[in-house]
């Protein structure tokens, strides 16, 4: 042991001094013989100091060889004969100097592990903590089937150039309280609201026997579906259940897909209409009430994204799973009349009103708004709508408003707004629930008054304190929504033909000419506004590009490339306009066998991306994982950190594992 560290301490200095006394010589023979007097001098007096300093090195190791002895003594000791399974671990090697009793049994060893690594014992340990100065292992260790918590500190010799050298640890075995915990965890109830989406549709005009018969098919497949599961199923009204489960049977069901959402769509009633459900799952609360309402709130998001899936929501995020079919319109005209009753109450009732839409605002944006401005102007009460007149994408329409006197002076910009907004000042919001979407999120931060009037499916962050919310993700614009609400509050002659124009004009762009997301009331929405002066010759118009603008779409298209045979995708690498790649992925839609297309380009430090969709691919879904938002058939998103490429491979994967569930 002496001699080793003897080697250690002093590698080959002998041989050192015998090169330096050469070299002393070296000047005796050159004729100078006072140098090498000099020289010889200094190397004497060198050797002297290495000697004394040399053996003063090996006085402290000795004493800390002595310390680290004592140490092992004392802890052998009766002294430190501590319950707790404990090692001093050499830090250099990772081998055990020394271990008790306690930690033999748990070793398994029935008399010494001296020497032996201890990841034989605890293949995952790492002491790289020790070393960092920590007194605590930060992750559990895992001995067979016992789980331990380590502590841990080292022992630093007096010389603080000398690194830590062994450590004492400490094992306390929480095995029996992580599964404990882990049984408190798997046993907290979650609380899930089940129900039928279009069940007043499917039961109406039949008669009683087929209504009996038609909730015994709903009954019996919700049944089977929680049977085996431990928990309650009690039915609250004729289309509404209570489901009581434990958090263990969430992982079984998510795996599953909820594959009650399948199970429900092939029951039919008398006509052949499917049914559909929507899951509304809360977990997570410190009450069952509190679980209870986060059920609720996850059912309104539910059916706010056109049901058919289940969401679950928990103290911070929203999760969603299913809503692959495509969106039945369930509308009535009552809720359009209340809507419109409560939206003039909270006008006549506000100093001033803005009315925002999204960022880059395009026809159905502007439109909307333009509605609401004729309803403010019906009650009397001054609007101003929030633009950015360099940045959007309604610059024709805009042109119009501004040429007729009511415009004019219509249009502000968000600071503007903020500096004239009153804490009695109204915010409408159209055409987007998103706050990170709309013209201005300072704006929108300011007014504690918001009203959202949107027909996209509903985010995870949505604008969720608004007095007033008109959120039909059935609808096939925020303009027609806007139109039915004007037709309970204006007269024919309260609307100017340029606002019905512009209505129309959203209408339009939304449905790709009617011909996408379209239903009986768009149709009526449409002819309203036709009687009421839009002119469909000047719509029409709004949509011409000219020569350069078709000439870029095109070569927008010549960039795409086919993924999965069906699914066109176009990267470029340079900034286009967005109207333009917003065009080009229509445009692709028009070749045969293509059922989506995206477009994405970069500008500035995000990629912005358009996408299309009249196949089975539902492009909201397919983008909300990066950010995006929508509807089945028209989405779009705004990446930001990742370049075209990135943005690529993300959206093939996101495509993948659409179509994979």
């Amino acid at each position: 042991m002496n001699k080793k560290l003897s080697q250690l301490f002093s590698p080959g200095m002998a041989v050192y001094f015998v090169i330096s006394a050469c070299f002393c010589l070296t000047p005796i023979f050159m004729g100078y013989p006072i140098v090498a007097g000099v020289e010889a001098l200094v190397l004497v007096i060198l050797f002297i100091w290495y000697q004394i300093r040399n053996a003063h090195r090996k006085r402290e190791l000795s004493q800390y060889l002595q310390d680290v002895n004592f140490s092992l003594d004392a802890v052998s000791s009766e002294q430190m004969n501590i319950p707790l399974p404990a090692v001093i671990l050499n830090l250099r090697d990772g081998e055990i100097s020394w271990s008790n009793d306690a930690f033999l049994r748990i070793a398994g060893e029935p008399d010494s592990v001296f020497e032996t690594p201890i990841t034989d014992y605890f293949p995952d340990f790492s002491f790289k903590w020790l070393l960092e100065g920590h007194t605590e292992c930060p992750d559990e260790v895992f001995c067979g089937s016992s789980r331990y918590r380590v502590y841990g500190d080292t022992i630093r010799s007096n010389d603080e150039t000398t690194s830590y050298q062994i450590a004492m640890l400490y094992f306390i075995d929480l095995t029996d309280l992580l599964d404990l915990r882990e049984e408190y965890t798997l046993s907290r109830p979650v609380v899930s609201l089940i129900l039928v989406d279009n069940y007043d549709e499917l039961t109406a005009n039949l008669s009683d026997k087929s209504i009996s018969n038609f909730s015994a098919k709903l009954d019996d497949a919700i049944t089977s579906w929680v049977a085996g599961s431990g928990g309650i199923l009690r039915r609250l009204e004729r289309n509404r259940y209570l489901f009581l489960f434990e958090s263990r049977e969430l992982p079984r069901l998510i795996d599953e897909k909820f594959s009650i959402l399948e199970t429900v769509r092939a029951i039919t009633n008398d006509y052949g209409a499917p049914a559909t459900l929507s899951i509304g799952i809360g977990k997570d609360g410190q009450t069952l009430q509190e679980c209870y309402d986060f059920a609720s709130l996850s059912i309104d998001m539910s059916l706010s994204r056109g049901g058919d899936q289940a969401v679950i929501k928990d103290r911070y995020n929203f999760s969603f799973y299913g809503g692959r079919a495509k969106e039945a319109e369930r509308r009535t005209l009552v809720k359009s009349r209340v809507m419109a009753g409560s939206l003039q109450e909270l006008i006549s009732q506000s100093s001033m009103v803005f009315i925002m839409g999204h960022r880059n605002a395009d026809l159905d944006a502007v439109g909307s708004a333009v509605g609401v401005m004729a309803i403010c102007r019906k009650v009397q009460v001054p609007a101003k709508i929030v633009l950015d007149q360099k940045f959007n994408a309604a610059s024709a329409l805009l042109e119009k408003l501004m040429a007729v006197p009511a415009y004019q002076d219509a249009f502000i910009s968000p600071g503007e707004a903020i500096f004239s907004s009153t804490p009695d000042s109204l915010l409408v919001v159209v055409d987007t629930n998103r706050p990170d979407q709309v013209e201005s999120r300072p704006l929108l931060d300011t007014c504690s008054r918001v009203a959202v009037i949107d027909h996209h499916r509903r985010a995870a962050d949505y604008i969720d304190d608004a007095l007033l919310n008109f959120h039909e993700p059935y609808a096939s614009s925020a303009s027609e929504l806007v139109t039915e609400l004007i037709q309970y509050l204006l007269d024919r002659e309260d609307l100017l033909p340029v606002e019905a124009l512009s209505l129309l004009a959203g209408i339009v762009l939304d449905t790709k000419n009617f011909s996408v997301r379209t239903g009986t009331r768009t149709f009526e929405a449409a002819a309203w506004l036709r009687k009421n002066g839009a002119d469909t010759v000047a719509v029409k118009l709004l949509f011409q590009n000219d020569l350069k603008a078709t000439l870029s779409r095109y070569e927008i298209i010549q960039h795409a490339e086919l993924y999965r045979d069906n699914i066109a995708l176009c990267c470029l690498n340079y900034t286009s306009d967005r109207i333009t790649a917003a065009q080009a992925a229509d445009e692709l839609l028009n070749i045969s066998g293509i059922q989506a297309s995206f477009v994405f380009y970069p500008d500035g430090n995000q990629v912005i991306c358009s996408a299309r969709s009249i196949g089975e691919a539902n492009v909201q879904m397919i983008l909300e994982p990066l950010g995006g938002g929508g509807n089945q058939a028209t989405a779009g998103a705004q990446i930001r950190g990742l370049t075209p490429e990135q943005v690529r491979d993300a959206i093939k994967q996101s495509i993948d594992e659409f179509f994979a569930e």
